[in-house]
């Protein structure tokens, strides 16, 4: 009983500086007090477990605490941490990493930079575009979310997030996604159009009627780049490597991140070397980093990678799709949106959508909202879920909306 008490009240104490000493980013965050994770599910200190349907927000590839990607962590630590800022030394992780990554791609995406995140990734891009176009004008999608350091909110089309912070870069202009009378709006002027390969934030919507290739041709007219965030859809989520290949298109650019590192923080922008070199001179250092391709992250990212191109996993991926839709099927539920294990359940307000989230919570169920579509769900769960777990949190979802507070929503 003493111990008990003593325990709560350590984690009073806790929570209270987390509130107060940790900078919030939302008024009212979820505040589950972790204590470990491992596979599919997430510890709370007081013993509770919850089955994990968001996986770090898609970047949790093999759950947590995979042994193969601790083994490598493990291994280059007792090696060496960081020795010196990125591009200077060859360091194996890195090389190994990129080597791999260049191996699964196509002959155009051969060269690799690697970051510290997605966002930074996103920044490397735009300036490679300028860098390669001589042009300054860069078009982005309404409603796209592509980071957030200032570059990267430049060309998220949500004016609501971006006026506070506003003047953000110049030269941004905004299309419709899947509108095809917009992509006229690519001329001569543009370096590049930036898009989601299929937008999260926006409420994982698919491109449509060759959407992609549309913009790629166009790209090709007027001498623009076509930059692919890959951030969310990338590394197998889709069942494809990348997600673009699901669309039979090949950017110039890939910005990846996320689920590259397995659960440690990564990001890539990725093109042509005959691209890449325009970053090397005239000035030199065009795009610099200290921590990015820090190896103990490069190993864990190629563990990672290995360990999904071990399984069938595009297979899979799409078998455990078709269960999800199997299952998820409710009058309440409008529709499911998305591809492989990137889907969102679409519901008929935002009052439904913060009931099933936080009831589903109380249940050992960890789902999550999307930053700009208050009527969806994130699913996102790690890519080697089992079977049994999908049922299991599937079943917890179809509960809570039979129940009758939903009825009125």
């Amino acid at each position: 009983m003493r111990d008990h008490l003593i325990k709560t009240i350590f984690l009073n104490f806790m929570k209270d500086d987390f509130l107060k000493y940790q900078a919030q980013t939302s008024p009212t965050p979820l505040a589950i007090e972790i204590d470990r994770a491992k596979g599919s599910y997430i510890y709370d200190t007081h013993g509770k477990k919850y089955l994990d349907f968001i996986a770090g927000v898609s970047a949790n590839t093999l759950g947590h605490q995979h042994p193969e990607i601790i083994k490598a962590i493990k291994k280059q630590v007792d090696t060496y941490l960081h020795v010196m800022v990125y591009g200077e030394f060859i360091q194996k992780p890195q090389v190994e990493l990129t080597k791999y990554l260049a191996s699964k791609l196509p002959e155009n995406l051969q060269c690799i930079y690697l970051t510290n995140s997605g966002t930074e990734a996103t920044e490397g891009a735009l300036k490679l575009a300028k860098r390669v176009t001589g042009r300054h004008e860069i078009i982005s999608a309404k409603n796209a979310y592509h980071g957030n350091t200032q570059g990267a909110m430049s060309v998220c089309g949500v004016e609501q997030q971006n006026r506070p912070f506003r003047p953000l870069i110049p030269g941004i202009k905004f299309i419709q996604f899947n509108n095809h009378i917009e992509i006229t709006k690519i001329s001569t002027k543009t370096a590049a159009v930036i898009l989601e390969t299929i937008q999260g934030g926006a409420g994982f919507i698919e491109p449509r009627e060759n959407y992609l290739q549309k913009i790629k041709l166009r790209c090709e007219e007027v001498g623009a780049l076509l930059i692919l965030d890959e951030i969310q859809s990338g590394i197998g989520r889709t069942g494809k490597f990348f997600g673009f290949e699901n669309y039979n298109v090949i950017p110039d650019i890939i910005v990846a991140g996320k689920a590259l590192g397995g659960g440690m923080p990564i990001g890539a922008f990725i093109s042509s070397r005959e691209h890449m070199n325009t970053l090397k001179q005239n000035p030199k250092l065009g795009h610099i980093t200290t921590f990015g391709g820090h190896p103990v992250i490069a190993a864990a990212s190629l563990a990672t990678l290995k360990e999904l191109f071990k399984s069938d996993f595009p297979k899979d991926i799409l078998d455990k799709e078709k269960l999800f839709r199997k299952l998820l099927v409710h009058k309440n539920i409008v529709e499911i949106r998305g591809k492989g294990l990137m889907l969102a359940i679409v519901l008929k307000n935002k009052e439904s959508v913060d009931q099933l989230i936080l009831n589903a919570l109380n249940k050992g169920l960890l789902l999550f909202w999307l930053l700009f579509e208050p009527s969806a769900i994130r699913i996102t769960p790690p890519l080697n879920i089992s079977m049994n777990e999908i049922e299991e949190g599937c079943n917890i979802i179809i509960d809570l909306l039979s129940q009758s507070d939903y009825q009125n929503c």
